[in-house]
C-alpha cells in the first residue's frame, strides 16, 4: 500500500472528501474493531481519527508492510522529513490530504508522530527485548502516541474544565491515553506471538520467559505446556492492568468522546478473554472477536459513558 515518492510537479491530489473516504476504507478493512469504536464519534472527529489511522498504519508498513525488506534508516528520515512537510501543510500523496486537513481542525503535536517514527526505528534496530522497561519504551512509541493523536481530536470535557470543585486539579487525561495505547499493543503482541515468531521476532520480554523457564526455542517451536501458559497468564494480567489504568481518564473525555473510546477498550479487552478460552494457543488460533460478541458489547459501553 506504501510508496514512498515525492509529488510530481503539477500533480493533482485527491479532494478533501475523496481523501477522507480512503481514509474510512482502510481503517475498517484492516482494523474492524477499531473501525467500529469510530462510528459511535461525531463525524468530524471520527474522520479525523481515521487520517491519523491512514498515517500511523503507513508508518508501520515501512517495517512490517510487504516492501519492509527495502526499508532503512535513510527510509524513516525520509518519511520523518515528509511529516515536516503535512505539518508544514504540503501534503505528498492523496493519503496526505486527509491529514492535513485534520490538522489543520484539531491542535496536534508533531512529537507523538515523531515518537512513533523513533518506534519503527528500534523495529528496524532490533527483534529481542530484554525487559519489559525496554518493551514498555517500544509499546508507546509505536501505540501510546496513538492514544495522545487520539485524545487531543476527542477533547476533554469543557464543563469539568470550568466547575468549581476541579479548578484546583489539571485535566489532563494524557496519562490515560498513554496507558490504553500501550495495553492494545500489548494485546496485539500476545495475539500475535506466533506469527511475530515465524519472522524471527519475540516481543516477549525475555525476562519473563526466563522467570517461567520457557526458552526462545520453546517460543519458536510453539511449544504449549504449563510454564506457557502461567508465562501468558502473567503478561495478560499486565496488559489488563493498563486498561484498569487507563480507564479513569475516560470520564474526563469530552461526552461525545466517551462512548467510542469505552466501546474500543472494551473490545479490544475482549482479544484477551478469547486467548484465554483457547487455552492460550496463540500459534495456532488467530484470537479474535466475532461480531455478534462486538455488538453486544457496545450497550454496557454506552452505560459507563453515562454514569461513569
Amino acid at each position: 500500500m506504501l510508496q514512498l515518492t515525492d509529488a510530481a510537479p503539477g500533480q493533482t491530489l485527491s479532494s478533501i472528501e475523496e481523501a477522507y473516504e480512503l481514509c474510512r476504507q482502510v481503517t475498517a478493512k484492516y482494523s474492524k474493531t477499531f473501525y467500529m469504536g469510530t462510528l459511535l464519534m461525531a463525524p468530524a472527529k471520527r474522520r479525523a481519527i481515521w487520517a491519523i489511522y491512514l498515517w500511523c498504519r503507513r508508518t508501520d508498513e515501512l517495517v512490517d508492510g510487504p516492501q519492509a525488506q527495502f526499508t532503512s534508516e535513510a527510509t524513516l528520515d525520509r518519511w520523518e522529513a515528509r511529516l515536516e512537510s503535512l505539518f508544514s501543510g504540503c501534503p505528498v500523496d492523496d493519503e496526505d490530504v486527509a491529514l492535513v486537513d485534520t490538522l489543520e481542525h484539531f491542535p496536534l503535536d508533531i512529537q507523538p508522530f515523531r515518537d512513533m517514527i523513533a518506534g519503527q526505528r528500534m523495529d528496524l534496530r532490533r527483534s529481542r527485548y530484554d525487559t519489559f522497561t525496554e518493551l514498555e519504551l517500544y509499546c508507546y512509541r509505536v501505540a501510546g502516541t496513538v492514544g495522545l493523536m487520539s485524545t487531543t481530536v476527542m477533547g476533554v470535557d469543557p464543563q469539568l474544565r470550568t466547575a468549581p470543585w476541579c479548578k484546583h486539579h489539571t485535566l489532563d487525561p494524557t496519562r490515560e491515553a498513554i496507558a490504553l495505547g500501550i495495553a492494545n499493543q500489548l494485546t496485539n503482541i500476545l495475539r500475535d506471538v506466533g506469527e511475530d515468531a515465524r519472522r524471527g521476532r519475540i516481543y516477549l520480554p525475555l525476562e519473563d520467559l526466563n522467570r517461567f523457564n520457557y526458552s526462545e526455542a520453546d517460543l519458536m517451536a510453539g511449544v504449549i505446556d504449563d510454564r506457557w501458559c502461567r508465562l501468558m497468564a502473567f503478561e495478560i494480567e499486565r496488559a489488563r492492568e493498563f486498561y484498569r489504568a487507563a480507564e479513569a481518564g475516560i470520564s474526563l473525555l469530552s461526552p461525545d468522546a466517551r462512548w467510542p473510546v469505552w466501546a474500543a477498550s472494551d473490545l479490544y479487552k475482549q482479544i484477551l478473554d478469547v486467548i484465554e478460552r483457547n487455552h492460550y494457543d496463540v500459534f495456532n488460533r488467530r484470537a479474535y472477536v466475532p461480531s455478534w460478541q462486538k455488538l453486544i458489547t457496545l450497550p454496557g459501553a454506552l452505560l459507563k459513558a453515562k454514569v461513569l
